[in-house]
């Protein structure tokens, strides 16, 4: 039942995107605005604790909610498929995409301002390649982290799995970030990301190789360049995805007052406007993989053995 509710949730998501009104995530991230004011310090244990406390307090309903439908099957399929659609993010993903490479190369005002939608970097400044630029590793790093990696917690854990995974990634957009407020009181949550999104992460780049147009170009960018990348989880997603589609991806970035120099990903050219739509194809090949991989290894999940009942003597 749980690779129905993972199918059913993917396909719901696919036609619909997020739900419009009273998103989950989003109630969950209020919740996380009223906490933070009340428990933040800068100080890396008391980041740590209020991890505890939203991460755990979610995943906690998530196992209550699993436990009380596992033997309904219905309504378990049902819970699950609710939930995967509410935690993956392919269809929203894939649309902001477009709307970014909609406005390219005429309008660079409106491309800028609609790539806010997708990434945390400044784009006021960014040319035609720099955004097609920002698009394509943004594309590339939230098939892992909204689509790839809940759908494997989820075929591995069940409901628990993808709640606790998307409070997990929420905490860290929300104050996962090398700025002085959060240096140490993100530092937990965004270590937790890194340690969720892990499996993903390489599901992921692995499924862009044997998916896209140039898999020795992806293995060759992803073993040589990912390493260089300052995230864990990132760099061989967007390693992968630059091999594959023959572009070259990396550079300086800005967030604020921050510069962050991201090592070169891969060998080709500077991605231009036609790539994006390049990039959202390889996407939709990854996410439809990693569906195929994670409904077949729930569909094979060995069932637990019954107790048998000892009559009473």
């Amino acid at each position: 039942m749980r690779s129905l509710g993972l199918l059913i949730g993917f396909a719901a998501d696919q036609a619909w995107g997020d739900p419009r009104r009273l998103h989950p995530v989003a109630g969950f991230g209020q919740v996380a605005l009223l906490v933070e004011d009340r428990m933040y310090a800068d100080d890396r244990a008391r980041g740590a604790a209020y991890t505890v406390v939203l991460v755990g307090t979610t995943t906690a309903a998530g196992v209550l909610l699993e436990r009380g439908t596992r033997r309904h099957p219905v309504t378990h399929t049902l819970a699950t498929a609710l939930v995967t659609w509410v935690v993956l993010g392919a269809r929203s993903l894939d649309r902001e995409a477009a709307a970014v490479g909609a406005h390219l190369p005429d309008d660079l005002p409106a491309a800028r301002q609609r790539l806010t939608h997708l990434v945390g970097r400044e784009t006021r400044d960014l040319d035609a390649s720099g955004i097609t630029r920002a698009v394509v590793e943004s594309v590339a790093e939230n098939t892992s982290d909204a689509v790839v990696a809940p759908l494997v917690l989820g075929a591995a854990f069940g409901i628990p799995g993808l709640i606790g995974h998307r409070a997990a990634n929420t905490l860290d957009a929300m104050v996962g970030h090398r700025t002085p407020r959060y240096e140490r009181f993100g530092w937990a949550s965004a270590r937790l990301d890194d340690l969720l999104n892990r499996p993903g992460s390489r599901i992921t780049a692995a499924l862009a190789v044997a998916l896209g147009p140039d898999p020795r170009a992806a293995v060759r960018a992803w073993r040589r360049d990912a390493a260089g990348h300052p995230s864990p989880n990132a760099g061989p997603v967007e390693a992968a995805f630059a091999g594959a589609l023959g572009i070259t991806l990396g550079g300086t970035n800005r967030y604020g007052s921050v510069l962050e120099d991201r090592a070169r990903l891969g060998d080709g050219p500077a991605p231009q406007a036609p790539d994006i739509g390049r990039a959202r194809r390889l996407a939709r090949r990854v996410d439809l993989g990693a569906l195929a991989l994670v409904t077949a290894s729930a569909c094979l999940e060995i069932p637990r053995p019954r107790r048998r009942h000892r009559p009473d003597r």
